[in-house]
């Protein structure tokens, strides 16, 4: 069977969650009045096929992440931990390219390396009001375009943090502090296993009704010494501040519109010697009813003096196409606009049946270039307590990269 022949198959027969989201803690045990047990157990199977004209990829890769969590009720504290394990079962691909000793170069990337590791650990204050967290942790910050956890990818972004998070009325405050940005790579990847140095996320807003907007500002100044010179664009230190807006509004029985729209400006910050300013913009529209929930959308990441706006601490893999072709932006930015259609289903057979098409036309910033244009699509879900998931990405080069096909079949749990 074809790609194309069996793109047209999974739409045709959903199988699949289209974006896995991390799992929750397992049903607490008590272990007196006033302390609980929260067991964790998440394992996630899947096969990832890449094809491109001068090379492909399989890999089929088992993770697992298991810890426990405890809880004291009166003093609002608790204090989880965490390991993650990646397996590779059938490793016919690159994970670690830029690892000699790891590389495989006859294959296309998939970045799932083997891995075992400190996923989390962290202890945490939390009441109705504010939250504290200190530790290694998951940051996943608005929609994740700045800041987040990568949940995609089977090894998760964490970092070395500490997070406060106050809500007041109508006012919310969310700031951190981190000191580390542990990447997806794992612990084999030397030099980017973990980037150090002073990362600010600050964010703060107001709601009212369906009414929301934030102002934010990310300040990353990476540590020189450790730094990968491939890296030195996309790890460029940046200071970016920006506002955030949305609306969701009822328009009638089972209609509703979702509005969402960001302005943001990125400049040189810290160490970085560069000159540049550049312009981040996006908005969308979310229009659903019975069932069906069609999105259009547009967002640019702009370039100045021949230097694009990056997001390096970004759950990249939800933006700009599955296909993965713009993890980095191009030195003359990005324009993607894109429109997509969804659909649920009422199957008792199949719980939360559903399936999602969406298409993107890319262009440069500077110059309006071509830059591809891309399908992706989706459709799954849920066994007893299995998800499934089916995805595929085809991606037709304009003048920047190569075709690129993508296949995913994954199966998951958790407790």
């Amino acid at each position: 069977m074809t790609y194309r022949l069996l793109a047209t198959a999974l739409l045709a027969a959903p199988l699949a969650l289209a974006q896995p989201v991390r799992a929750a803690t397992g049903d607490p045990v008590p272990v007196s009045d006033t302390l609980t047990i929260d067991p964790i157990l998440d394992a996630r199977l899947r096969w990832e096929n890449v094809d491109t004209p001068a090379k492909g990829a399989d890999a089929v890769t088992l993770r697992l992440r298991s810890g426990v969590e405890l809880r004291h009720a009166p003093s609002h504290l608790s204090v989880l931990a965490e390991m993650e394990g990646t397996l590779p079962i059938v490793g016919n691909y690159n994970a670690l390219s830029f690892v000699p000793a790891r590389a495989k170069p006859g294959y296309a990337v998939v970045a799932d390396p083997a891995n075992v590791e400190l996923n989390r650990l962290q202890i945490q204050y939390r009441t109705k009001a504010l939250g504290l967290t200190v530790g290694r942790q998951v940051i996943n910050l608005d929609d994740q375009r700045w800041v987040g956890a990568v949940a995609w990818r089977q090894n998760e972004q964490t970092f070395d943090a500490v997070r406060g998070e106050l809500a007041l009325g109508p006012l919310v405050v969310d700031a951190s502090y981190a000191k580390s940005q542990r990447t997806l790579y794992g612990t084999d990847a030397q030099g980017r296993t973990a980037y150090d140095g002073r990362f600010w996320f600050l964010q703060a807003g107001l709601h009212h009704g369906p009414f929301a907007v934030k102002g934010f500002a990310y300040l990353l100044d990476y540590d020189r010494a450790e730094q990968v010179p491939a890296l030195a664009l996309t790890l460029a230190d940046t200071q970016t501040w920006g506002l955030r807006a949305t609306a969701a509004l009822p328009l009638g029985k089972g209609v509703k519109l979702a509005l969402a729209g960001s302005y943001a400006r990125q400049k040189p910050w810290a160490d970085n010697p560069r000159r540049f300013d550049a312009d981040y913009l996006a908005g969308q529209a979310d229009l659903s009813a019975h069932g069906f929930t069609a999105t259009v959308g547009y967002e640019e990441l702009g370039s100045d003096n021949g230097i694009a706006l990056q997001t390096p601490m970004a759950t990249l893999h939800k933006f700009n196409g599955w296909a993965d072709l713009f993890l980095t932006t191009p030195a003359a930015g990005l324009r993607d606009a894109y429109a997509g259609l969804a659909k649920t289903f009422a199957v008792q057979a199949m719980p939360g049946l559903y399936a999602t098409v969406t298409w993107h036309d890319f262009h440069s910033d500077a110059g309006d270039l071509p830059l591809g244009r891309e399908w992706d699509a989706s459709a799954g879900f849920k066994w007893h307590k299995v998800g499934l998931l089916a995805k595929y990405a085809d991606y037709t080069a304009r003048g920047y990269g190569s075709d690129t096909r993508k296949i995913w079949l994954e199966a998951d749990y958790a407790f």
